[in-house]
C-alpha cells in the first residue's frame, strides 16, 4: 500500500482586468467583483489519481534507465 497527504490551496479570483470572449466568440475585457472562487473538491480525487499515477511512471522509467 502506498499512503500520502494531500492538500490543495485555494483558488484565488484574479482582480486584474483580463481579455477573454464572449459567448459570441468577441474579445471582450473581464474584470471579476467580490470573491467568486470555485471548490475544486469534485475534481479532487481525479487530480490526485492522475497526479500520483505520473509520479510512480516517472519513478518507474527513472529506475528502468539505469
Amino acid at each position: 500500500d502506498i499512503y500520502f497527504r494531500v492538500a490543495f490551496k485555494p483558488v484565488s479570483t484574479i482582480l486584474r482586468e483580463q481579455k477573454t470572449a464572449d459567448i459570441q466568440g468577441d474579445t471582450i475585457l473581464f474584470k471579476a467583483r467580490g470573491r467568486h472562487d470555485p471548490c475544486v473538491l469534485p475534481r479532487a480525487v481525479p487530480i490526485v489519481e492522475a497526479m500520483a499515477a505520473m509520479t510512480l511512471l516517472d519513478y518507474y522509467l527513472l529506475a528502468k534507465s539505469h
